[in-house]
């Protein structure tokens, strides 16, 4: 072995080979700075008195799976420029850590392809050592992300816990990255984000969420100019609900045992778009037969198939003609749930119809949340909620499987 071929494999420029041992399974390299190291770490001037040396040991990158170790005489130095005495700065690892700058980046890359644990036992090290190495280039990477050439966003939640346990994200819906993780779902949640935008001064022409009233609040307050789109996804959800809430109702009234029979067991088929009805499971007979025998129940069938067609109009007026005619018809069949539905949309008609001015939804920042749920599954959770944010910040770069 040699200077070069260290310099070459391990990136130690400035440094001689001295010797190599090889200990329980490790490879371990003695190495001696060369004379253009031995400088005052502070002012870098050459003008020093040298006070002895402490031996210092780091990892660096592995040769095949065999863990490699530098044994570095590091040497203490008198400064007669400044005055100080210190350690020199060795310049292949951070100070106090146990592994040198190359180890770092090594286990960087990998973690970008693997998952954190599969890392750790690769080389041989906690799980807390390659997390805490991550965590340090999501924050670099991720924590304050440019706002200054947004201009569609989308507002929402996800359940991160039991016991009512939320995060609020906002997603740059041009570049699908997550710009902001605030806890809570609250109008306060969103308090940071909004004092980041002001002074980026980035102009949002309009922002996607759902019928949160909190969310609804922050927007109206803090961007008056933007306009705001009820997600299609959150609305037929909403209507989807209703759908289930009045077949239960059905159902538990029913005396009829061929009623009964036809209504049970057809919640998802209810639900289902008719083009995604199951043929071989006759679901489309089963559909038709609920639909034929209970007549609220085919009303608020078709008032959601309708509903469905809102989002494609050829122009804003014409949807306008739709969902006031729809809102008209909810009203008159005298159905509670379908009411209720009606008064929603009148009250959110105009983020609704706005979609027509901005053809943007929160589907995106949907696709995320799946992402995100499948992180926190596999990772049994996160007690580290910086980090989960910070990986949330960095999921739409994410190019391996999900996993802590």
């Amino acid at each position: 072995m040699s200077t070069s071929f260290i310099y070459h494999a391990f990136g130690l420029r400035g440094y001689d080979y001295v010797r190599q041992d090889f200990i329980a399974g490790n490879i371990i390299l003695k190495v001696q700075p060369q004379d253009e190291l031995i400088r005052c770490p502070c002012c870098h001037s050459r003008n020093i008195i040298r006070h002895g040396f402490a031996e210092r040991w780091v990892q660096t990158v592995p040769i095949g799976f065999k863990p490699v170790w530098l044994v570095i005489p590091v040497q203490r130095v008198g400064c007669r420029n400044c005055g100080v005495i210190r350690l020199i700065d060795i310049q292949i690892a951070e100070p106090r850590r146990w592994y040198t700058k190359a180890f770092e980046r090594y286990a960087l890359a990998l973690a970008k392809k693997m998952t954190i644990q599969d890392v750790a036992d690769l080389l041989g090290v906690g799980w807390d050592t390659i997390k805490s190495i991550f965590k340090r280039y999501l924050f670099r990477r991720f924590s304050r992300p440019s706002l200054r050439k947004i201009k569609y966003i989308a507002i929402d939640e996800i359940s991160v816990r039991k016991g009512q346990k939320y995060l609020t994200l906002v997603m740059d819906l041009e570049s699908g990255a997550v710009v902001f993780v605030g806890e809570g779902r609250s109008r306060e949640t969103l308090i940071p984000f909004w004092g980041r935008l002001k002074k980026t001064k980035a102009k949002i022409a309009a922002v996607a969420t759902d019928m949160n009233a909190g969310y609804i609040r922050a927007v109206m307050e803090n961007l008056p100019n933007a306009a705001i789109v009820f997600d299609r996804f959150h609305v037929v959800k909403l209507m989807n609900e209703k759908i289930t809430q009045i077949r239960r109702q059905i159902f538990r009234e029913l005396t009829s045992p061929l009623e009964r029979k036809a209504v049970k067991g057809t919640r998802w088929i209810l639900l289902k778009n008719p083009e995604n009805l199951d043929e071989s499971r006759d679901e489309k007979e089963r559909l038709g037969e609920a639909l034929r025998l209970n007549k609220p129940l085919a009303t608020a069938y078709y008032l959601k198939e309708d509903l469905r067609q809102l989002w494609s109009q050829p122009n804003k007026a014409t949807a306008e003609k739709v969902i006031n005619d729809w809102i008209a018809r909810a009203e008159a069949s005298e159905i509670r749930p379908l009411r209720v539905m009606a008064r929603t949309l009148a009250t959110y008609r105009f983020g609704i119809l706005a979609y027509y001015d901005h053809p943007i939804s929160s589907g995106p920042i949907e696709g995320t949340n799946n992402k995100i749920k499948t992180l926190k599954r596999q990772a049994y959770s996160y007690r580290d909620t910086e980090f989960f944010k910070l990986r949330i910040m960095g999921i739409h770069e994410a190019k391996y499987a999900l996993a802590g």
